[in-house]
């Protein structure tokens, strides 16, 4: 009797210890500290403004990011970014500054390629004027702005190294060589600007060597420079040369990807070993398009085929599972930026979006949506979210998207708010096109960022049953998509936002909104007080031209 009544006991306490970890649902352990299970809940401050200054640098962690670009070398990861900080802290204190991590979470200030201008570029931008037949800019008075490296772990000739391909603006009027200012305009389009590439084995002190030029911005229209007014947005230039992306194919060919707003994307072949282009460029202008591309690059993709103003930049590239993704930037960015993706076998494309969009060919706006300004409940939410980069984790092989993001005007009283940038490392999750394509699958970034949330086990169908923040992202130019009240109930149905019936791949981690299939992972609710670890899911349907994110309420 008393062995009887010890096992009811027991069958009972755990009964109740498994209706506890139900109803907190995420986390099995949930009688361990988190230093007992070894993981920490990140507690830094989205609002970095009182450590913004250049004195607390080792304290921003991931403060003052923008346009980030990750490579793993030597047990860290490297990421390096546009020269840029809230409140210009970063001026006087070298380009390209970095961090390094060894768990994507937790970020240390590290040093960047150099301090001043390398000298290449005046040199190389006014004997490209004396053959334009125009007067040398003199060095001090040449406007820079450094902009969007993309850095890359490669093997040259059997080291591993670094390289960084980097953009340098140079922000002068072409016809006088006067500085960019509406006072001095002269009629003509500002100068070009120039990517160029350096080299480390020793980024941990901060000991790049630099190579040089690689390419500079290009036009199609010989030496007609000439703009009518300032609302002229016909631009000179066919190709920008800025945003620069790099890839090694399977085959071992190195490609360089580059250009934003004009025309479209280049694609340039370049040297495995020097990294400079395989062809000969000769003068940054002709008189077509067909004669500029032969030298400067193939375009693989523009936004609108007859725009030379058009809002898409940034471009990244990675090769998975026998396709190019090649990833960019929408619009504006301080508050519109959002992050599409379209892909090809080739890597000279055509590029399609997930209906079958010819990009290469310029056919409109392409989907799915990657990222897109959003807010969920109780929250500030965040906009200005784009300009990735794209990486895999070194020992799971996962796949992450890291941008900044920016935090709306005026939070907590502040008006200059949006100019604070949290650079954002997100998981991505490959989701299904349609129910009805299970294996075709694009790459959506989770709602939530990355705090190295432990393996708690398996999601099970059970544990979803809740209420859910939901958010439907979809294009809306400079508005937040904001969440609505979800409700997955226990007998397969929905409502709230969404209605109809629900259901759930467990292997897969695949839950199916209607006819929609999102990947569901945990965690951490970063808008929660205190952050705490929930579910979240994201994906995506061909027919819809939006993205599903959510998270579930706790």
């Amino acid at each position: 009797m008393r062995l009887k009544h010890f096992i009811l006991l027991s069958v009972f306490l755990i009964t109740i210890l498994f209706v506890r970890c139900k109803d907190e649902d995420i986390v099995p352990e949930e009688d361990n500290s988190e230093e007992e299970i070894g993981f920490t809940i990140p507690t830094y401050d989205d609002d970095y403004s009182s450590i913004a200054s250049w004195s607390n640098r080792n304290e921003w962690n991931l403060a003052n990011v923008h346009d980030p670009s990750v490579a793993f070398y030597n047990g860290y990861y490297y990421m390096y970014c546009t020269d840029a900080s809230y409140g210009n802290e970063h001026e006087g204190h070298g380009h390209f500054q970095g961090k390094r991590s060894t768990d994507l979470v937790n970020w240390e200030w590290v040093g960047g390629p150099f301090y001043d201008p390398p000298t290449w570029i005046a040199d190389s931008l006014n004997a490209i004027r004396s053959r334009m037949g125009l007067d040398a800019i003199p060095a001090n008075e040449i406007q820079y702005g450094f902009w969007a490296p993309v850095v890359r772990r490669v093997n040259v000739e059997g080291q591993d190294i670094l390289r960084m391909y980097y953009s340098v603006v140079v922000d002068n009027y072409i016809k006088t060589g006067k500085p960019n200012t509406p006072e001095n305009f002269d009629g003509s389009w500002t100068e070009r600007a120039f990517i160029g590439m350096c080299e480390s084995t020793n980024p941990a002190e901060a000991q790049w060597i630099d190579k040089g030029f690689v390419t500079t911005s290009s036009s199609d229209r010989g030496l007609d420079y000439s703009r009518s007014s300032l609302s002229d947005w016909n631009a000179y230039f066919y190709y920008n040369a800025i945003d620069p992306t790099y890839i090694v194919t399977p085959e071992g060919k190195h490609y360089l990807i580059y250009g934003s707003w004009h025309s479209g994307f280049a694609l340039l072949q370049v040297d495995p070993v020097t990294g400079k282009p395989l062809t000969t460029l000769g003068e940054p202008y002709a008189n077509s398009a067909s004669e500029l591309t032969s030298r400067y690059g193939v375009r693989i993709g523009t936004r609108t085929a007859s725009s030379r103003w058009q809002g898409s930049e940034a471009p990244e590239i990675i090769y998975k599972d026998g396709y190019y993704y090649l990833f960019m930037a929408y619009d504006a960015l301080d508050i519109p930026y959002n992050t599409r993706v379209v892909r090809s076998t080739n890597i000279e494309g055509p590029y399609y979006d997930i209906n079958g969009k010819n990009f290469t060919n310029g056919e409109g706006d392409c989907y799915p949506i990657v990222t897109h300004p959003y807010k969920f409940n109780l929250s500030h939410g965040w906009v200005g979210l784009a300009h990735c980069g794209i990486f895999q984790k070194e020992d799971t092989g996962e796949w992450f998207y890291v941008s900044q993001g920016r935090l709306p005007p005026n939070v907590n009283g502040n008006p200059y708010s949006n100019a604070l940038m949290m650079g954002h490392v997100r998981r991505i999750v490959w989701c299904p096109a349609s129910s009805d394509e299970p294996d075709n699958l694009w790459p959506i970034a989770l709602p939530e960022r990355y705090a190295a949330v432990p393996d708690y086990g398996t999601i099970t169908k059970d544990s979803l049953v809740g209420t859910w923040e939901h958010i439907t992202l979809k294009y809306s130019y400079g508005q937040q998509n904001q969440a609505s009240a979800l409700t997955l109930n226990e007998d397969g149905t929905m409502s709230g936002t969404l209605t109809g019936s629900w259901s759930y791949d467990e292997d897969k981690k695949q839950l199916k909104l209607g006819n929609v299939i999102v990947c569901v992972e945990r965690e951490v609710d970063w808008e929660a007080s205190p952050r705490r670890v929930t579910f979240v899911y994201a994906g995506t349907d061909k027919n819809l031209n939006a993205t599903y994110w959510g998270k579930m309420k706790r």
